[in-house]
């Protein structure tokens, strides 16, 4: 359904997006998942033909993004980075609007959004910009859907919001899913890579790994430590020294420590002793998304 083909973004000097290569299949939800500054919004302004990239191809459903823009936008559903529907239009009137804009009605396709909807029908009175950030996001995704696409593109549509609001949309998305939906979504928060099929993880324009979520993390080839003490900053600054260290990251309020080979807990207990740290914690834990990128990172930046 999406098919991105050695997609290069520049802006003057700066390569926004570099040769970058993955295909979405039909039913799929997709994350793209990397910080602010990977390129994720420019990738998605050319997926909607809102940009032209300098070189390569992307097709959505079989149309090119630049030669069949007017194609592209029937069958695709968009909700940008920020919010971007009309403020002083109730909840109720930015759906007409929407739905009028594809020559449709909210009652053709109220099937679409009916779960969405029942959480937005107290406010449907409400002026949009009056609304919570969360009823926000989902007046947004109702006025994405009310055209019934075949694609939907979501660009950080979680950011800003609430940890509930944000379970709330994950678990919209997969049921849409079960529709038949096909889904991209970019996001920069690492756990959401878990909820998805596939995901490709993204950093300076470049794509570093794709794979499903499980294999993705079953592939990270150290044995990984998460270290708690008093001082986590001076820990990781400490860690960085160990000599049988792969990598060491701040991770919330303990280190990831990744080592080059298996060892006995005792070995990291005995250096963190003789540099002075009080130990409240050492275990042996599995990886995760967020450690796989670092990882994948780390190895750019020492290429680069």
């Amino acid at each position: 359904m999406i098919s991105v083909e050695n997609l290069i973004k520049k802006y003057g000097e700066v390569e926004a997006l570099k040769g970058i290569n993955f295909e979405v299949e039909k039913g799929q939800l997709y994350g793209l998942i990397g910080p602010d500054g990977a390129g994720k919004t420019s990738l998605f302004r050319i997926l909607t033909s809102l940009l032209k990239p300098t070189s390569g191809k992307a097709r959505l459903s079989g149309f090119d993004s630049v030669d069949d823009y007017k194609e592209i936008r029937k069958i695709v559903g968009y909700m940008p980075e920020r919010f971007s529907l009309y403020m002083d239009l109730t909840v109720e009137e930015n759906l007409k609007f929407f739905a009028t804009v594809f020559h449709t009605t909210i009652e053709e396709n109220y099937h679409l959004i009916e779960d969405i909807y029942q959480m937005l029908e107290p406010f449907k009175h409400r002026r949009a910009g009056d609304l919570s950030g969360g009823m926000k996001q989902k007046l947004a995704l109702s006025c994405a859907l009310i055209h019934k696409p075949e694609i939907l593109l979501l660009d950080e549509p979680t950011t800003g919001v609430d940890p509930v609001s944000r379970k709330d949309f994950w678990d919209i998305l997969k049921r849409l899913q079960k529709t038949g939906l096909t889904t991209l979504v970019s996001t920069p928060f690492m756990e959401d890579a878990e909820l998805c099929d596939k995901v490709a993880l993204i950093q300076k324009g470049a794509i570093l790994k794709i794979d499903s979520p499980q294999n993705i993390t079953a592939d990270y080839p150290y044995q990984l430590w998460k270290v708690v003490t008093d001082n986590n900053y001076r820990t990781f600054k400490i860690l960085d020294k160990f000599t049988d260290k792969a990598s060491a990251f701040s991770f919330g309020n303990s280190v990831h420590l990744s080592t080059t080979h298996e060892i006995p807990k005792q070995n990291i207990e005995k250096f963190l002793h003789t540099q002075g740290v009080k130990i409240k914690s050492i275990e042996l834990i599995k990886a995760h998304i967020e450690d796989v990128f670092m990882e994948l990172m780390s190895k750019e930046e020492n290429l680069s």
